[in-house]
């Protein structure tokens, strides 16, 4: 292994404190801090894998000679930063596994391009901490970025393209698995027959200032027992099956301890604008203490309606013989929900919502376009037996402290209907916080043409509501926001809608 002089570690400190200024654009960003790194400078045109690397007329030319040098499976005691110039990586150059670097804080290891000219090839990352992606292009047509056991990794600056939905080539352009601390930044993220950005069983992070577009299902979801998160200030767009869920459906196998209940915790998705979903705008299927707060949605739900909350499904998935359905008995020992049936497509478990808040939302179907059936949708309560031997207390609710104020719905007219309160719909005429009277009564509902939306006081946020002992609650239970859409300070009275 090659070793790099320590005079080295005086020039990545300048170049880190160039990085340190950058972020420091948006407040909201992660912090990278001053790190202490030695500089790698790799050129895919000219460079030469028989070089030093440690300046640009010594570059080397393939990301793997470059890698090869970063110890494997300890803990760096110094940082690397890893400067990629224009030009085409292809995969041949890259680790085909990017697997077991383990940075810290203060050393981390950062690969920066030039953004569209440098282009990657698809990255696996795993069992990797404190990796920093930026200004890189990832456009193979097929799944562009996976990171497994990851913790604390950044994605900033980075365009990521899959492939157009039809061509059924790219099932998610970012995979995020049994990780914590992921923050995808500044990004565009666009093309999967599935979903764009797939968080499972992912813990603290966030997803900020990015393009999340064109998906065959929804933009984004996180799920799987994902928790401590935030979605902020995105633009999230031409979606079929819906725009953002917090929840959707999990095999109880992949699922880490101890969020092994619910679909998620802790979500905030605030600030962000979405629009052209021909499903819902945003979902809540199996949630806990989830905030839907100041976004803007602008034609959404054609094919039905334009917020959905509902279940969460729960799975053992596999063949009866498959070794890793063990794992969903040791969930369950330690008071996960799920059982063992053998998956059908029907007989999952249902995972219930309680403390969803969707407060102070603009809801925009210009005249002439609309929600084919209703506002929302909100399942009934369920105690069918596909929930024997799950842990989950029936009835299974959907609507459980399920606050919907000072939204603004502008979607059909007068008569077109909310879709609560009926049979088979949850959110019943005498519902505590969310029957049809509360519902009418706490929003604007085709009174408000949206352009006036200035006339409507917002809401106060509630905070989250701490009464599970499952999981530690986070640090700061506020749900406030204190940057408009830019990343401005905010300061007094603030509108409704995505904020600036």
């Amino acid at each position: 292994m090659k070793s790099f002089s320590p005079t080295l570690i005086l020039m990545l400190i300048l170049s880190s404190a160039f990085v340190t200024c950058a972020q420091a654009v948006d407040p909201r960003f992660y912090d990278i801090g001053a790190p202490v790194l030695v500089d790698v400078y790799i050129d895919p045109v000219s460079g030469d894998d028989s070089r030093a690397g440690d300046t640009p007329d010594t570059a080397l030319r393939t990301i793997n000679a470059a890698w090869d040098r970063i110890p494997m499976g300890e803990m760096l005691t110094t940082g690397y930063h890893l400067h990629l110039a224009e030009g085409v990586f292809t995969a041949d150059m890259q680790p085909n596994y990017w697997e077991s670097r383990f940075g810290t804080y203060e050393h981390p290891i950062i690969l920066s391009g030039t953004g569209a000219n440098t282009r990657l090839a698809t990255i696996n990352l795993y069992n990797s901490r404190y990796v920093y992606f930026m200004d890189v292009l990832i456009d193979e047509g097929v799944d562009a970025f996976h990171c497994e056991l990851c913790d604390h990794v950044l994605l900033r600056g980075v365009t990521l393209r899959g492939a157009a939905p039809e061509t059924y080539q790219a099932q998610e352009v970012v995979k995020v698995n049994q990780s914590t601390h992921f923050y995808l930044e500044g990004s565009d993220i666009s093309g999967a027959w599935n979903v764009v950005v797939d968080f499972v069983a992912v813990q603290h992070g966030h997803v900020i200032g990015n393009r999340i577009h064109e998906a065959g299902d929804w933009c984004i979801y996180f799920k799987g027992g994902s928790a401590y998160l935030t979605v902020e200030a995105n633009e999230i767009y031409d979606c079929s099956t819906g725009g953002f869920s917090a929840g959707q459906g999990t095999g109880y196998q992949y699922m880490v301890p101890p969020f092994i209940q619910y679909e998620t915790y802790y979500i905030r998705f605030v600030n962000n604008h979405v629009s052209d979903t021909d499903g819902a705008g945003v979902g809540v299927q199996g949630g806990y203490n989830i905030l839907i707060a100041h976004n803007t949605f602008t034609r959404v739900g054609a094919r039905s309606h334009m917020i959905d909350v509902i279940f969460g499904s729960r799975s053992c998935d596999g063949a009866a013989d498959n070794p890793e359905r063990s794992r969903c008995e040791t969930n369950a020992a330690l008071g996960g929900w799920g059982n063992m049936a053998i998956a059908d497509g029907e007989n999952y478990v249902r995972i219930p919502n309680r403390h969803v808040f969707i407060i102070n939302n603009i809801f925009n179907n210009p005249n002439g376009y609309r929600s084919e059936y209703q506002h929302i949708n909100v399942f009934a309560p369920y105690s069918g037996e596909f929930q024997d031997g799950s842990g989950v207390p029936v009835p299974v609710l959907a609507d459980d402290d399920l606050r919907i104020a000072g939204n603004l719905i502008w979607n059909g007219d007068a008569n077109h209907p909310i879709g609560i309160g009926y049979e088979g719909a949850g959110c019943a005429a005498d519902h505590p916080t969310c029957s049809e009277t509360l519902i009418r009564r706490d929003n604007a509902i085709n009174t408000i043409a949206p352009e006036q939306s200035a006339e409507l006081l917002p809401a106060p946020l509630p905070l989250f509501v701490v009464d599970n002992e499952n999981v530690p609650a986070p640090e700061n239970l506020d749900t406030i926001l204190l940057f408009d859409f830019s990343g401005a300070p905010l300061e007094g009275v603030q509108g409704i809608g995505a904020l600036g």
